[in-house]
């Protein structure tokens, strides 16, 4: 993950506005089969294209974990149901975009932050080599506020606006206001959690904590856990952390694009409830493989990943003698109830 961009992006994603809006990505849906007339009697029917395609499937693989095990889930699943000749290669984010812009290679890109490459991306798709198949979570809006699971089970109203308003006392440490743990005071999302909370009519409710660095906003989150202590803080998915303990996001109000531009001003003067902005994460695929390889591009049309069972994918690949390989072995051996329909099957064997 690449934490310390996850909410200066957005607010960057946000005045790009009508470039970077999912909406202005266009997909192409996978050509249609069949077509001409039946064959006479004693022709030889054509064989059918092979669902990969003539070319070898390269995948990209991107540096930080929740890329790279996409990168491997989708190389055993399409080596193993489509019989594709698959080849994962490690790039970064802005060469395999360039890449895929200049000569449709690589094939796919699994994990694209286009807010983060918006000059190449749009580059890119004005070549017409890339294409928008779809995007790679199930969930579009990577951050927002979360109450651990046991303050959820006390009081299940906490997970509303009204239900932290009605107990922000018991989020806090007995001064009669709550805390609420914020994002280190450098990062983007410092100003835009400020700016929400008084949005909400939180901010004379609740304390904001902004903690140094990552590493003291993990702990405190992980100290208040162990004591079992109600908290309120900002996280991103999707995240080792949200699986390790168990929480439950804060439902805001929906996304409006002007309310939110003002969040991420300082000087905000009159801020409106919003719920944060959708990144655009995208899985790119190269111009061809539609042409050459519909039944993939189809694959990735619906190959979309819960936040949760990343999540815990994360979790495990912390674990000692895990690596992205193995978690991705894993995923394919347990969990065929998510990648099943992915490839055309049903949910269960």
């Amino acid at each position: 993950m690449l934490a310390r961009f996850t909410s200066a992006l957005v607010v960057l994603a946000v005045l790009a506005g009508s470039v970077l809006a999912q909406g202005s990505i266009q997909t192409l849906d996978p050509p249609a089969t069949g077509g001409g007339g039946e064959a006479g009697a004693g022709e030889q029917q054509p064989a059918p294209p092979p669902p990969c395609g003539t070319q070898q499937l390269t995948i990209a693989r991107m540096s930080w974990p929740s890329a790279a095990l996409l990168a491997e889930i989708h190389s055993r699943l399409l080596t193993g149901n489509f019989l594709c000749n698959v080849a994962v290669q490690d790039m970064d984010l802005a060469v395999a975009a360039s890449s895929m812009g200049a000569n449709g290679q690589p094939a796919v890109a699994p994990e694209l932050w286009v807010g983060r490459i918006a000059d190449i991306w749009n580059a890119a798709i004005k070549s017409q080599n890339v294409r928008q198949a779809g995007t790679p979570y199930a969930d579009r809006v990577f951050e927002g506020w979360f109450v651990p699971d046991y303050v959820a089970a006390q009081w299940p109203d906490a997970t509303t606006i009204d239900g932290l308003k009605a107990h922000a006392a018991g989020f806090g440490d007995g001064n009669g206001r709550g805390r609420f743990i914020s994002c280190p005071i450098d990062w983007g999302c410092a100003v835009i959690n400020r700016n929400m909370l008084k949005a909400y009519g939180l901010d004379q409710m609740f304390d904001i904590v902004e903690p140094a660095n990552r590493f003291e906003l993990d702990t405190l989150i992980a100290e208040a856990v162990g004591r079992k202590e109600p908290i309120l803080f900002y996280y991103w998915e999707p995240n080792a952390v949200l699986a390790q303990f168990g929480f439950k996001p804060v439902t805001l109000a929906p996304y409006n694009p002007d309310a939110f531009l003002c969040m991420g001003r300082r000087a905000c003067a009159a801020p409106t409830p919003t719920g944060f902005a959708p990144d655009p994460v995208v899985i790119g695929l190269s111009e061809w493989v539609y042409l050459d390889a519909p039944q993939v591009a189809a694959y990735f049309a619906r190959a979309k990943m819960p936040f949760e069972e990343m999540n815990s994918m994360l979790q495990q690949l912390g674990q000692e003698g895990a690596t992205v390989e193995s978690v991705a072995d894993r995923f394919v051996a347990e969990r065929g109830e998510i990648w099943r329909p992915w490839v055309g099957l049903p949910a269960a064997p």
